[in-house]
């Protein structure tokens, strides 16, 4: 089978990932003479007693080559008499699990490797969970250091066990299981005297032979325009590469989000003009006719690509500080960069067992589902239909590093987005991340006073929750805060919703209470209104802060 492959290799820390690259690169006489040489001559003050070190190939950091692991991705390319390819090495460690799921963005298959003194790990259940949420439909599981538990067929049949458990957990569609020995080259480029009983291809005779080739099974034809080409007053055509389908000279486009249509008047690939272009190409279209199109925009015919404000995803949060619903990032999809919400977390995946979980806020390395608001309307689709309309990141918007990755898993073209409309007790909270609460304490009664008051608020905002305390001067007794908060009503009405001031004043003038059941403790109080004040995505009650 000819053609292209790109793969990534990946799995948990020292499993031999830069040892198998480089091995398969070594023995396919795929070096120069002087990298060869290099290679022996740093081998001899390497980790393996000079014997080669075949993983220095791929760890070129002195970072890594001090610590033994790979901490960058390493992109090598390579040909053999068969088919090119282009390898990915990623790191195993979970600090650098962002720097493995960018190279997983770009590869047809992945390579995990597998310790076989040590089984299925939990990065590697990450690694293999990242790897299918990036749409990768073919995977090779090498169980590696076959030579350190004696070449035995049992330990790789207990493995093989643990895969196979993964493999339908995942719903992984294509899974090759290989055992090898990275350091060795058993079953590295040719079968192993040492593995007899095992009888399929070696691991580079089969991504030599695999098919990826596959029936293009998104709908219709769409490309996203990266850029307006104006040469001068004669000419206005839209570059991009199509992503899906084929289009011609004459056929009939519909341009999102505008709905506009238009008919291809001419089709240049590069710089040559053609009748035809197809998946894959970059081009320049120019309409018949002038139509709103800027970068951002999407060409479509019979895609049924949709136009959403808001939308269910799936991500990978990679960022160190945590998420929490309310946080504005800028999310780019496709060619289009706009503002957004995480507006709910709906729940977290462990990535051990795949067992769903409640969640309020996200670590680095965890995935969840959410669901994400956004300031405009925006081309998108299910990442199963359309792949370059259903992939994602969520950009910082004060550092502008990638914060997240993700694909799209439902888009509700009904719902709004909470940027839409009048900015209301809704909106608030989305932005906010919580349900507003307002709650009155009562300072005459003993052990309720103002350093207590505060404990709690403090207790709150490390919390993460927004607040605003309302505290009155020594002496005031409940009848005279009222008083003053009358007097103050439009700014506690404006810090509430004017639409309740009815029922606001009538709360504060019977305070509620339901909170001394549960103090007076300080954390017991907080815990208390954290629970209250919890965002679910549902109506806000009658107040924003305490």
């Amino acid at each position: 089978m000819s053609g292209l492959l790109k793969f990534i290799t990946c799995g948990s820390v020292d499993d031999g990932k830069s040892t198998l690259i480089g091995h398969i690169l070594y023995d396919s006489k795929l070096l120069y003479a002087d990298q060869e040489k290099a290679l022996e001559l740093d081998s001899k003050v390497g980790s393996r007693n000079g014997a080669i070190d075949y993983s220095l190939l791929l760890d070129g950091l002195m970072a890594e080559r001090e610590q033994g692991i790979t901490i960058d991705v390493a992109y090598r390319y390579f040909t053999t008499d068969k088919r090119s390819f282009i390898v990915a090495d990623t790191p195993g460690h979970e600090e650098y699990t962002r720097n493995m799921a960018v190279g997983a963005s770009f590869a047809d298959l992945a390579v995990i490797l597998i310790d076989a003194k040590q089984g299925v790990l939990v990065q590697t259940r990450r690694h293999a969970r990242i790897c299918a949420l990036m749409g990768i439909r073919y995977f090779v599981f090498a169980v590696n250091k076959m030579d350190l538990v004696g070449y035995q067929e049992a330990r790789f049949r207990e493995i093989e066990k643990q895969i196979e458990e993964l493999a339908k957990e995942l719903s992984l569609p294509e899974v090759q299981i290989i055992p090898v020995s990275a350091t060795e080259g058993d079953n590295v480029t040719k079968l192993s005297e040492n593995i007899t009983w095992y009888q399929k291809k070696a691991l580079l005779p089969y991504l030599e032979e695999l098919d990826i080739s596959e029936d293009n099974s998104e709908q219709g034809f769409y490309m996203p325009v990266q850029r307006v080409c104006r040469p001068d007053h004669t000419f206005r055509g839209f570059q991009g590469q199509i992503e899906a389908g084929e289009i011609s000279v004459g056929n009939e486009v519909t341009v999102l989000p505008g709905n506009e249509t238009a008919n291809i008047k001419s089709i240049y690939v590069g710089n040559k003009e053609g009748k035809t272009a197809k998946k894959g190409q970059p081009v320049t279209i120019q309409l018949d006719r002038e139509v709103d199109v800027s970068r951002g925009s999407v060409l479509s015919a019979g895609s049924e690509a949709k136009t959403v404000s808001a939308l269910k995803a799936t991500l990978l949060w990679m960022d160190d500080e945590e998420l929490y619903t309310g946080k504005n990032f800028f999310f780019k999809l496709g060619t289009k960069t706009i503002p957004g919400i995480v507006t709910e977390i709906l729940y977290a995946v462990d990535v051990n067992s795949g067992e769903h979980k409640k969640a309020t806020s996200l670590g680095k390395n965890e995935i969840a589902v959410c669901k994400i608001s956004l300031a405009d309307k925006i081309v998108a689709d299910t990442f199963r239909n359309h792949k370059a309309l259903g992939e994602f990141i969520l950009i910082d918007r004060i550092s502008n590093m990638t914060s997240a990755c993700g694909v799209v898993e439902n888009v509700e073209e009904e719902e709004n987005s909470v940027y839409e409309g009048r900015v209301d007790r809704q909106s608030r909270a989305a932005l906010k991340g919580q349900k507003a609460v307002t709650v009155v304490f009562d300072s005459s009664r003993k052990g309720v006073g103002r350093e207590f008051v505060e404990d709690i608020e403090k207790q709150l905002h490390l919390n993460g929750r927004h607040t605003y305390l309302y505290a009155p001067s020594k002496g005031e007794n409940v009848e005279q805060v009222i008083k003053h908060l009358h007097r103050a009503g439009i700014v506690v009405l404006l810090l509430t919703d004017s639409r309740q001031k009815r029922l606001f004043l009538e709360k504060m003038e019977k305070p509620v209470t339901d909170w001394e059941k549960y103090g007076p403790s300080v954390e017991d109080v907080a815990k208390y209104i954290q629970e209250q004040s919890e965002y679910e995505g549902t109506a806000v009650t009658d107040g924003n802060y305490i």
